[in-house]
């Protein structure tokens, strides 16, 4: 009896075993140009020689303008090692089905688009003009503005990034603009006997958490003021130690701002054509301290404010050294480089996974908020407010598309 059981065993397992087929999935290659930034001061690219290497590994095209990579020491060989094709002029970067760019590219650059193609860049709505986007609209460009790109955590993970650097860099600049051939020949912090450099910081975002961490690292005495008591302690929590911390009004403000050696604005006012420090206020502060407005490209922290460059990032007022450059991470181009495609490459293979930049929008939320055009609609209600457009709801155009 055992023996015919074990006859029968054999013969079943000849028998064809049921087994769920492999789907293959509706993988898209993708053609992506990375140009050369052509905007003075802006140091940065979006993606590095290794994340190059994983896209076309991933049989993606990487198409680079030549010099591309030159300000973060990346080479053009460094690109073609890792297997981008290097190209010669703009027309060929541009002509690419996603064009990938730091800051927003020019009419004339949009006008070497190939129509119907995607841009993801930069939207820099301060600097925004509604010529830009009618010749986005006239080509029928997907447009994606990355810093309104979320992540599944509702997060904007390249403004963190960049805030990131930011708020480290800017003691770095106040170091650099403290000392003796600049302001009043002091350092960040202080030594035995000598008391430490006094630091203000507008603002409890991410900013002003790493400007804080590197200024107590430093020595310096760091006192930080916002109307949110929540970021307030939850920044508190995140360094690890207890800090001087205020709302902000103007008495308590204005007494440390008088004391301050460096004031670090990293938070705007809500309202229009209003400013969280007045002239006033900047007026009474010493002589040779310094005021980083890092919120610049917003519209500025200081009623003092002006937008400079990285040739020539500052002005005095009041005998105050103001430092209003926008684009703070271009000073350590290398740094951000990486750290932008960080962000980008795994974005742009779940594009590909996705079957291209419409199936992409159509599945992930969190991506879909980075669109202001969609193949020549605009599809932003805040940009057709500010600029009397009109738009269309793109959830509707995508749902009429599939």
């Amino acid at each position: 009896m055992k023996a015919k059981i074990q006859s029968l065993a054999k013969e079943a397992a000849l028998y064809p075993q049921e087994k769920l087929m492999k789907v293959k999935e509706n993988v898209m290659v993708l053609n992506i140009g990375i140009p050369k930034e052509t905007e003075s001061g802006e140091n940065r690219i979006c993606l590095t020689p290794e994340a190059v290497s994983i896209l076309v590994n991933n049989g993606h095209e990487v198409v680079i303008e030549s010099g591309a990579g030159s300000t973060p020491k990346l080479s053009d060989r460094d690109f073609s090692d890792a297997g981008a094709k290097i190209v010669y002029s703009p027309e060929e970067v541009f002509s690419s089905d996603i064009v990938l760019k730091v800051d927003p590219p020019t009419i004339e650059q949009l006008g070497m688009m190939k129509v119907g193609k995607t841009l993801i860049s930069a939207l820099q709505v301060g600097k925004l003009q509604p010529d830009f986007l009618k010749a986005v609209n006239d080509r029928k460009i997907t447009a994606l503005a990355y810093e309104y790109i979320e992540d599944k955590e509702g997060g904007k993970p390249i403004v963190k990034s960049m805030s990131e650097i930011a708020g480290s860099t800017v003691m770095l600049i106040a170091a650099e603009y403290l000392n003796s051939n600049n302001g009043k020949g002091v350092i960040i912090g202080g030594i035995t006997g000598v008391p430490p450099t006094k630091v203000v910081i507008l603002g409890a975002g991410t900013v002003a958490e790493y400007a804080a961490r590197a200024a107590i690292g430093l020595g310096a005495e760091v006192k930080l003021f916002d109307n949110h008591i929540y970021k307030l302690r939850r920044l508190k929590h995140n360094l690890g130690q207890q800090l001087y911390t205020s709302t902000i009004d103007s008495v308590t403000l204005l007494n440390e701002m008088k004391r301050a050696d460096v004031v670090i604005g990293s938070l705007r006012s809500d309202e229009p054509n209003s400013f969280v420090v007045s002239e006033e206020m900047v007026a009474q502060m010493r002589p040779n301290s310094i005021v980083i407005d890092v919120s610049i490209d917003q519209g500025g922290c200081f009623e003092t404010s002006k937008i400079t460059s990285h040739k020539n990032p500052i002005f005095r007022k009041f005998d105050v050294i103001h430092y209003c450059v926008p684009n703070i991470p271009s000073r350590v181009a290398r740094t951000a480089t990486i750290a932008l495609s960080n962000i980008f490459t795994p974005m742009l293979l779940q594009i590909s996974k996705r079957g291209g930049v419409d199936g992409m929008i159509y599945s992930k939320e969190w991506f879909m908020k980075g669109v202001y055009t969609y193949k020549g609609n605009l599809t932003s209600p805040n940009l057709a407010r500010k600029f009397n457009m009109s738009y269309k709801d793109l959830e509707l155009l995508i749902a009429a598309r599939f």
